[in-house]
C-alpha cells in the first residue's frame, strides 16, 4: 500500500501548501514563506500536527519538485538572453558572487567553523532566490523599473553561478577535490559536459519537438517532453553531477527553441504544483526545536546577509559601469536567498560534510530575508539616496572618474579591428575544444548507454568497443578540423597585424605565421594527450582509431568541413530564433520616468475577467482612470503600443502606463470579476446542417453580404445547392433564392436561430422591428 500512502502524503502537502500560502498572500507575505511554513507544520519533526511521516515519500517529493523547479528556472535562461543582458552584467554577477564568497568565508572563520563549513556557507549566501525576487518585484510593481530589470538580470546570471557552485561542491563531497588543480579540472570537465549536452540537445531537441508538434497530440508532446526531462536528469546524475543540472540544462535548451512558449504554457500547472511541493518538502525536513535552538545564529547570519548582499551586488554593478543609485537599489532588491541555498545545504548535510544545524540555518535565513525583501524593495530609492548623500566626496568623485574611464575603454575596444576579427573564432575554438573534451572524457558513459540501448549481443565486448571508438573518432574529426582551421586563420591574421609597417614585413610575415601555427599545433597535441585515455585496452584502441582517423582525414577532409559547417548553421538557426516576450531585455523602450511621475505595471487577465473580449477603445481606460495600455503579451508574442481596436483576451499580459494611482485603478478594473456567468465555448458543438430557404423568406433575393449571417447570427454559409449545381464557399455577392438548399456551419443554437429567421416573412419581420 505504499502507493496509496504516497498519494495521501501528496494530497496533504498540496492542501496545506494551498491553505498556508493563501494566508501568507492575504497578509502580504511571499507564498514561498507559506510553503516552507506548511512543510514545517505537517512534517514528521513537528508533532502533534505531523501528517506526513514517511521519509522516503518526503525525499521523492523533494526530488520531483527539484527537477521541475530547475527546469522552470532553465526555461528563463537562454543564450539569447545572456547575449542581450551583456558581458558587463555577467561580470557584475560573478564579481558580486566573489565579494560575497570572501565576506562569507570571513564570517565562517569568525564563528570558528572549518574550511568546508565556511565554503558551504559562502555558497548558500552567494545566490539569491529567483522565485522570491520575481514575486516581490511583481507584488511591489517595480519589475518595469530600471533596478527591477537589473535585479532580474543579476538573478539570471546568479543561476549560472549556482549551477557552477553545485558542481564544485558535488565534486568536493564525492571526490574530495579540495586543491586548486582539482577545482580547475572539475570546472573544465563540467564545461565539457555542458557543451556536449548543450550541442547534442540543440541538435536533437528542436527537431524532436517539431516532429512531435506535427505528428502527435498535445498530451503526447507533454509526455515526450517529461520523458526527456527525467532522462537528461538521470544522464547528468550518471555523469557524476546532479538531477538538478540535467533538468536545468534541458530548460535552457528548450528556451532556445520556438516551442518555448508552448512548453511554458503546458508546464505551467505542473511547475506551480511541484515548485510548491519542493518548498514544502524542504520545510518537512526541519525540526522546529532545531530552528528555535539556532535562532540566534539564524538572526545573526540573516542580518549579515541583509547588509553584505546589497554591498556585494552594488560593488559588482558599480565596477562594471552601472550608475551608483541603480546599483544600490538593485542590491537591496536581490537580498533574499532561497531554492539554491536549500539544495546546497541538503547536499552538505546529506553527505555528512555539514552538521544537521545547517539545514534549519538555510531555511531560517531564507525566511528572514524573504520577510524583509518587500520592505527593502519598496524603500530602496530612499535608502539609496540617503547612502549616496552620506558618501565621502572623494569616493563619489572616484566613482564618476572610474565610470568615465570605462566609457572611454569601451569605445577603444569597439574600434579594435583585431579583436572584432578574432572574437568569433576564439569562441568557436573554445566551444569546439570543450565539445571534443566532453566526448572523450565521458566516452565510458556514452559507451554504456550505446551498449544498453543498441542491445547488441552477437559482438564480443572488445569488438563493440573498437567500433564505438572508431565512430567516436570520426565524430570528433569535424570539430578538430574546424579548430585547426580557426587557429590557422588567426595565426595568419596576427602575423599580418604584428608585421604591419615593419621593415622586411613580407619575409617576416610567413615566419611569424609558421611559428604561431607550431605553437598552436603543440598546444593541441598536449591537450589531446591530456584527455585521451592511455591505459589497458584503450592503448590499442587509440592506435586503431588513430589509423582510421588519418585515413578518414585524407579522404573526407572536404566532407568534414562541410558537415561541420552544416552543424554550425543548424545551431545558429536554433539560437537566433526571435524572442518577443514582454521583458526588460526585449523591450528597451520600457524605462522609468520618475521625474514625470509615470510608472508601468503589468497585469494578467484572468479567465473570468469582465473586460475579456472587449477592445481597448471600448474599455476607455484613458478617460476613466488616465492610464494607457502600452503593451500586450499574448501567447509569448509582444504587441507594443497596441491600436485602440485591439481586443483583450483571457491570459493576456497587459502593460499599463500612468501615475501610481492611475495604473493601480486601471489594474483593479482589468482584474475585476463580477461573477456574471460567462458564455460557454461552443467549439465542440460546431456542425454543418442543410437548410432550405422557404418561399417568401425574408432572406430570399438578398446577397450574403447584405444578410451577414456570420456577424448577425454566428453562422457561416459553406455552400449553396441550386438546380443540381453546388456552389462551395459562396462569395458575399451570391444571392439567395427561394428553394435554395444552403449548408450552414455553426453551433446548434445559432443554426436554430438562423433557421427561424429564414422562416419569417418580410412583413412579419418589419412588424417585429417596429415593435
Amino acid at each position: 500500500m505504499h502507493g496509496l500512502h504516497f498519494i495521501q502524503d501528496l494530497a496533504v502537502v498540496l492542501v496545506v501548501a494551498g491553505a498556508v500560502g493563501w494566508l501568507c498572500q492575504r497578509i502580504g507575505l511571499s507564498v514561498v514563506v507559506g510553503f516552507l511554513t506548511a512543510g514545517i507544520l505537517v512534517g514528521p519533526k513537528s508533532p502533534p500536527l505531523t501528517l506526513v511521516r514517511d521519509a522516503s515519500s518526503i525525499e521523492t517529493l523533494a526530488q520531483l519538485g527539484l527537477v521541475f523547479l530547475m527546469f522552470s528556472i532553465g526555461l528563463q535562461l537562454s543564450l539569447r538572453k545572456l547575449r542581450r543582458l551583456g558581458f558587463a552584467l555577467m561580470l557584475a554577477a560573478f564579481g558580486s558572487a566573489t565579494v560575497m564568497y570572501y565576506l562569507s568565508r570571513l564570517l565562517g572563520e569568525a564563528l570558528g567553523w572549518g574550511s568546508e563549513e565556511s565554503l558551504f556557507l559562502a555558497a548558500m549566501l552567494m545566490i539569491s532566490s529567483s522565485a522570491v525576487i520575481s514575486k516581490v518585484l511583481h507584488e511591489t510593481r517595480t519589475n518595469h523599473e530600471r533596478p527591477g530589470q537589473l535585479a532580474m538580470g543579476v538573478v539570471v546570471m546568479e543561476d549560472v553561478v549556482a549551477v557552477v557552485m553545485l558542481t564544485l561542491l558535488n565534486s568536493l563531497v564525492h571526490l574530495g577535490a579540495g586543491d586548486g588543480a582539482n577545482v580547475g579540472e572539475t570546472l573544465l570537465t563540467f564545461g565539457a559536459f555542458v557543451v556536449l549536452a548543450g550541442i547534442g540537445g540543440l541538435l536533437l531537441v528542436p527537431w524532436l519537438l517539431k516532429r512531435m508538434s506535427i505528428a502527435a497530440d498535445e498530451e503526447l508532446q507533454t509526455l515526450g517532453l517529461v520523458a526527456l526531462l527525467f532522462g537528461l536528469a538521470v544522464v547528468a546524475e550518471r555523469a557524476g553531477y546532479s538531477l538538478a543540472l540535467g533538468a536545468f540544462l534541458l530548460g535552457t535548451i528548450v528556451a532556445e527553441t520556438p516551442h518555448r512558449h508552448q512548453v511554458e504554457r503546458t508546464f505551467e500547472g505542473m511547475r506551480d504544483v511541484f515548485t510548491a511541493v519542493f518548498f514544502v518538502a524542504i520545510g518537512m525536513q526541519i525540526d522546529v526545536r532545531e530552528l528555535w535552538g539556532e535562532a540566534g545564529l539564524i538572526v545573526g547570519v540573516a542580518a549579515f546577509t541583509i547588509v553584505t548582499r546589497p554591498l556585494a551586488v552594488t560593488t559588482g554593478l558599480t565596477l562594471t559601469g552601472t550608475p551608483l543609485k541603480d546599483a544600490m537599489r538593485t542590491g537591496l532588491t536581490v537580498t533574499p536567498i532561497g531554492e539554491f541555498s536549500f539544495i546546497i545545504a541538503q547536499l552538505g548535510v546529506g553527505a555528512a560534510v555539514l552538521p544537521a544545524s545547517f539545514y534549519p540555518l538555510a531555511v531560517g535565513v531564507s525566511l528572514v530575508t524573504t520577510l524583509f525583501a518587500p520592505l527593502l524593495t519598496r524603500r530602496s530609492e530612499r535608502i539609496a539616496d540617503a547612502a549616496i548623500a552620506a558618501l565621502p566626496r572623494w569616493l563619489a568623485d572616484w566613482v564618476r572618474a572610474y565610470h568615465g574611464w570605462l566609457e572611454r575603454l569601451q569605445l577603444r575596444k569597439s574600434r579594435s579591428l583585431l579583436w572584432q576579427l578574432s572574437r568569433k573564432r576564439l569562441v568557436q575554438v573554445s566551444v569546439g575544444m570543450l565539445f571534443v573534451t566532453g566526448l572523450v572524457v565521458f566516452s565510458e558513459q556514452l559507451f554504456e548507454l550505446v551498449a544498453a540501448w543498441s542491445g547488441v549481443k552477437f559482438m564480443p565486448p572488445n569488438a563493440l568497443k573498437a567500433v564505438f571508438w572508431i565512430l567516436l573518432v570520426l565524430v570528433t574529426l569535424a570539430p578538430l578540423v574546424a579548430i585547426w582551421r580557426n587557429l590557422s586563420a588567426m595565426a595568419m591574421l596576427y602575423a599580418e597585424m604584428s608585421t604591419k609597417g615593419v621593415a622586411h614585413a613580407k619575409r617576416l610575415r610567413p615566419v611569424v605565421e609558421t611559428g604561431l601555427k607550431v605553437v598552436a599545433g603543440a598546444g593541441l597535441f598536449f591537450w589531446l594527450s591530456a584527455i585521451l585515455p592511455a591505459e589497458g585496452t584503450a592503448r590499442w584502441l587509440l592506435r586503431l582509431s588513430g589509423v582510421v582517423a588519418v585515413v578518414a582525414l585524407g579522404v573526407l577532409r572536404r566532407k568534414l568541413i562541410y558537415w561541420h559547417s552544416e552543424m554550425e548553421v543548424e545551431l545558429m538557426s536554433v539560437i537566433e530564433v526571435g524572442d518577443n516576450r514582454m521583458t526588460a531585455t526585449t523591450a528597451p523602450w520600457l524605462r522609468p520616468h520618475g521625474d514625470w511621475n509615470l510608472h508601468m505595471i503589468d497585469c494578467t487577465l484572468s479567465d473570468l475577467a469582465d473586460c475579456q473580449g472587449k477592445s481597448i477603445a471600448a474599455l476607455d481606460l484613458r478617460a476613466r482612470f488616465g492610464c494607457s495600455v502600452v503593451g500586450i503579451e499574448r501567447q509569448g508574442f509582444m504587441i507594443p503600443l497596441p491600436p485602440p481596436e485591439a481586443v483583450l483576451y483571457p491570459r493576456d499580459k497587459v502593460l499599463l502606463m500612468g501615475t501610481t494611482a492611475q495604473v493601480r485603478e486601471g489594474r483593479a478594473f482589468l482584474g475585476a470579476v463580477s461573477g456574471a456567468p460567462v458564455a460557454d465555448s461552443l467549439f465542440e458543438e460546431v456542425r454543418m446542417e442543410a437548410l432550405t430557404v422557404p418561399a417568401g423568406s425574408r432572406g430570399a433575393g438578398r446577397t450574403l453580404g447584405e444578410l451577414s449571417p456570420a456577424q448577425n447570427h454566428g453562422v457561416q454559409i459553406a455552400g449553396i445547392h441550386r438546380a443540381g449545381v453546388r456552389i462551395l464557399n459562396p462569395s458575399a455577392h451570391e444571392t439567395l433564392r427561394a428553394g435554395d438548399e444552403i449548408l450552414a456551419l455553426g453551433a446548434p443554437v445559432h443554426i436554430a436561430d438562423f433557421k427561424a429567421w429564414l422562416r419569417q416573412q418580410p412583413d412579419v419581420a418589419m412588424e417585429a422591428a417596429a415593435d
